[in-house]
């Protein structure tokens, strides 16, 4: 049979078969050693640390696989390309096919949408929700983990193995899950048989290098990658090492306090004369490239700074050293995310303005003095677990190894709103949709109105719930995701795989929406059709079904009322209604499942964009098909009462309700130079006032506009699209839009 692009995939499939019907641990920890190392790349020229992915096409992860894969998945893409390649032989090509045939029904996506209840099935039945007009969508995903990495290091590779062998025998003598164990082990094996083929590249690469400095490179490496598998880490070129190819295999995409568990590993070796500063700069100037070249996209975090830290004075030292790092490697990962908070050491906010002035969208800003308290209160934790928040992805929170919070769907309140004035009607589609409420014309006063709203809201948040409940339960069935529950606590204290009742809190969140736009269109609707009647009930849905076609005076009505971001407490007021009520809505969920926690998270990635594009045009003027607005911020050049106003606007919806929101804030070079002074003030007295984050990009419209007609000659703009960063040339055209249209100050 002729060899194809596809024979790792082959291999996989033939080990899954073989071991389908085992214990899921054995199963998974056999999966393991088919897909590892053959499924990472090869070492590159500036590498000096090991590890790369090349992606596979059939494989097991903790995360996310394109945009509904995840646990055992398949990207059909690539088979059925791999077989509409007319070179291939008969029998190669029909391996693939039954191999495509066999993961549509064995992947764990699958299993999930054959688990749904009749109504889920009804209203939630998608693959692609990104180009389908709805209210609420899933997310076929599992996302977001952050494993111990400073128990990784501190232990080592021995270490976990002496742990994993005491637990067994401990289940072995009080009976408890033996299997499981058995294949952490196998899983540890085929971690150190990794390390030990990328030991034996390195030092081969050596015999054959293009200098004597690189071929001293090179065997450095291959002594460290030997070295980890046998003893815990002693300097920061072999902690580094560990974490980063531990964390490709076990697909973890964030990694943590770095500042907390590197810090310590990088003041010793400056001290012992081990390295230089400069050294340690090289090696966190590769470590970043590999990042980036990894390419999540809205993962990548790195967490340096806030309270809750050892030894602060050398996770200080190393998190200035991260913040240059990011200074001088212009790429759009990692995201960098420095926590602060009062009283701590003011150099590292100092060098945080320097760097993002330079042009860098980080690192973002997390004021711990408002977050802690309210993850606190937001989740039900102590304070000293509150301290070990952090961000993930777009913006949400999670504790550090010890919580899981996959983003697992998302609503669009302005379609909710949209429907509900339309009677359970998709007006884009004519199809039915969510609940029929009773026709606008009927709500006799705008409390009717709203009331139908948040019935409409709070029928699909219930099905979203259930949906994470259920997404959870098939996961925890289908493995127990052994190389992640390795460094989550209390996984190998009670012998369970994360999802099966491992991790110490389970948690979910839904993506909302449309948020602002929904509050001033609601806004709008209350002053002009029901306080001033000025506006008809009919002539309103009128214009909005015509796109204002014909209904330009309405439209302009509209544009004129009250908006969010300009400190109008009329406005703002409306904008705390809508805020409240779905993030309270989605918290209560938390009594009717077995969920620790189901929060809202009020982020954007470019969904704002693509969303908009299934959504008719809204009672706050905006015309049908246009992006919403990003994240917790006004509607782009809706706010224009000057930034005082929009920041006063944006601290006052409540952070204790949800788990995490979005503020993004667009500067121009000028206020981080010779007006810095202005700039910092401000800034201090946004999170003095409760400011919980700033995602800060800084350009000037110009570059911006210049950039759309001249992609070639500014591939060196990064923005802040939503929760993550992106170079401009690289979006699409609407998102490109959508950026430059939010204000510039």
């Amino acid at each position: 049979m002729a060899i194809g692009k596809l024979t790792r995939e082959l291999h996989f499939t033939e080990v899954y078969k073989k071991y389908k019907d085992e214990h899921i641990a054995i199963r998974e920890a056999m999966c393991l050693k088919a897909q590892f190392p053959g499924f990472l790349g090869g070492i590159e020229d500036n590498d000096l640390f090991a590890g790369r992915l090349d992606l596979p096409a059939v494989g097991i992860t903790p995360d996310e696989w394109g945009p509904t894969s995840f646990g055992y998945y398949c990207i059909e893409q690539r088979l059925i390309a791999e077989i509409e390649d007319p070179s291939l032989d008969e029998d190669y090509r029909q391996a693939v096919k039954d191999m495509l045939d066999f993961w549509r029904e064995e992947n764990t996506s699958t299993k999930l949408r054959r688990a749904f209840p009749e109504k889920m099935a009804r209203e939630l039945y998608t693959d692609d929700w990104m180009n389908q007009s709805g209210i609420s969508f899933p997310l076929y995903r599992l996302c977001g983990g952050y494993i111990n990495f400073d128990k990784l290091l501190q232990i080592g590779i021995p270490g976990l193995y002496e742990e994993v062998e005491r637990y067994r025998q401990k289940a072995e003598r009080e009976g408890g899950d033996v299997k499981f164990y058995e294949g952490a082990r196998i899983a540890l094996d085929v971690f150190v048989d990794t390390c030990l083929h990328f030991s034996n590249m390195a030092f081969e690469m050596a015999e054959t290098a293009r200098t004597k400095e690189r071929a001293e490179e090179l065997r450095l490496m291959g002594t460290t990658l030997k070295k980890i598998t046998k003893e815990k880490p002693a300097h920061l070129w072999e902690a580094i090492q560990l974490m980063w190819l531990y964390s490709l295999v076990a697909d973890v995409r964030n990694l943590g306090r770095m500042d907390v568990y590197l810090g310590d590993f990088y003041v010793n070796d400056l001290e012992t004369g081990a390295l230089t500063e400069e050294d340690a700069l090289r090696y966190l100037e590769s470590l970043w490239q590999l990042i980036a070249d990894r390419n999540t996209r809205v993962h990548g975090r790195v967490i340096i700074g806030g309270k809750g830290r050892r030894n602060e004075e050398n996770a200080d030292k190393f998190a200035l050293l991260a913040m240059e790092a990011t200074r001088r490697v212009l790429e759009v990962e990692p995201q960098l995310s420095l926590r602060f908070y009062e009283g701590m050491n003011p150099a590292l906010f100092a060098k945080a303005l320097d760097v993002i002035g330079e042009g860098r969208t980080y690192p973002i800003l997390y004021n711990d003095d408002v977050n802690i308290k309210a993850v606190e209160e937001a989740f039900g934790f102590t304070t000293e677990t509150a301290e070990q928040y952090v961000p993930f992805g777009c913006g949400e929170y999670i504790i550090d190894h010890q919580s899981f919070g996959t983003p697992s769907g998302v609503i669009n309140l302005l379609k909710a709103l949209e429907v509900t004035m339309h009677n359970g009607i998709d007006p884009m589609t004519g199809r039915k949709m969510g609940l029929a409420l009773g026709r606008f014309e009927d709500f006799e006063t705008f409390d009717e109105l709203f009331e139908a709203y948040k019935k409409q809201v709070e029928y699909f948040v219930e099905i979203m719930a259930d949906h994470e409940e259920l997404e959870y339960k098939i996961a925890g069935e289908t493995a127990p995701f052994l190389y992640m529950s390795m460094l989550y606590d209390d996984c190998l204290e009670r012998g369970k795989g994360m999802f099966s009742g491992g991790v110490r809190y389970l948690g979910g969140t839904l993506e909302t929406y449309g948020n602002t736009n929904t509050a001033d269109s609601l806004t709008a609707i209350k002053k002009l059709v029901y306080d001033e009647k000025v506006i008809s009930k009919e002539r309103l849905l009128a214009a909005l079904d015509a796109d204002f076609e014909g209904y330009e005076d309405i439209r302009q009505l509209l544009l004129d009322a009250p908006k969010y971001g300009n400190d109008d407490d009329t406005a703002d007021e409306m904008l705390l209604k809508v805020h409240n009520h779905v993030c309270n809505a989605v918290r209560d969920q938390r009594h009717r499942t077995s969920l620790h926690s189901y929060l809202v998270v009020i982020i954007n990635n470019s969904a704002n964009t693509l969303m908009g594009h299934q959504t008719s045009a809204s009672a706050d003027g905006r015309r049908s098909g246009l992006y919403m607005n990003n994240g917790n911020a006004p509607m782009s050049g809706m706010d224009k009462n000057g930034i005082t106003a929009m920041l006063n606007s944006i601290v006052k919806p409540s952070t204790h309700i949800h788990a995490g929101a979005v503020q993004n804030m667009k500067f121009s070079r000028e206020m981080f130079t010779t007006r810095r002074a202005e700039l910092e003030a401000l800034l201090k007295t946004y999170f003095q006032n409760g400011g919980a984050q700033a995602m800060i990009t800084v350009v000037n419209r110009n570059d911006l506009e210049r950039a759309m007609e001249e992609p070639e000659k500014y591939h060196h703009i990064f923005v802040r699209v939503g929760g993550f960063s992106a170079r401009f040339v690289e979006l699409g055209r609407d998102v490109q839009l959508d950026i430059l249209n939010r204000t510039l100050y």
